[in-house]
């Protein structure tokens, strides 16, 4: 049995649209939030936030997990507000390159979906959350964050049409 193309599950992007400005009202600081298709749409929830203060995304990530149904989720990543949450190649990109497992990692556990078969046992499971935002000093990073690179436009002409 094939997979649907992803394009075919976008009611994830209508689930946002909705719930989105409920977030907010407890969660000012939520920028954008994707469920990903990949993640079945309550498996993963990717979110951007206006980051001010240390330990933020982790604040984020546990009262999301407080909120009704989003005790399902599997996966919190948390990303800084100039990431494009529903581009899968950014989101990735900050994921990997901004996370060190062992300080941006938050592992847990609670409800789960009853239908979850991944699970140990019925109804309950494991969560992890990912701070993949730019660390603070105030999160004990005591080096400098690197700026991010970004490809000048007429660099990305030219190669796009090498490709052809």
């Amino acid at each position: 049995v094939g997979v649907p193309p992803m394009e075919d599950f976008y009611i994830g992007g209508a689930s946002v649209k909705i719930f989105l400005p409920v977030f907010r009202m407890n969660f000012p600081e939520i920028v954008d939030m994707s469920l990903p298709a990949e993640g079945v749409f309550h498996n993963l929830v990717v979110v951007s936030i206006k980051k001010t203060y240390p330990m933020q995304a982790y604040k984020l990530m546990h009262g999301l997990w407080g909120m009704g149904q989003m005790m399902f989720t599997k996966y919190i990543i948390v990303v800084d507000d100039d990431v494009d949450v529903h581009d899968t190649s950014a989101v990735m990109f900050r994921w990997l390159s901004n996370t060190d497992p062992h300080r941006a990692a938050l592992l847990t556990r609670g409800p789960a979906d009853v239908l979850d078969h991944s699970t140990p046992a019925g109804g309950m499971g494991a969560k992890m959350g990912f701070d993949a935002t730019r660390k603070l000093p105030g999160e004990g990073f005591k080096r400098r964050w690197p700026p991010l690179i970004r490809m000048d436009d007429s660099v990305r002409r030219r190669i796009n049409d090498l490709r052809r």
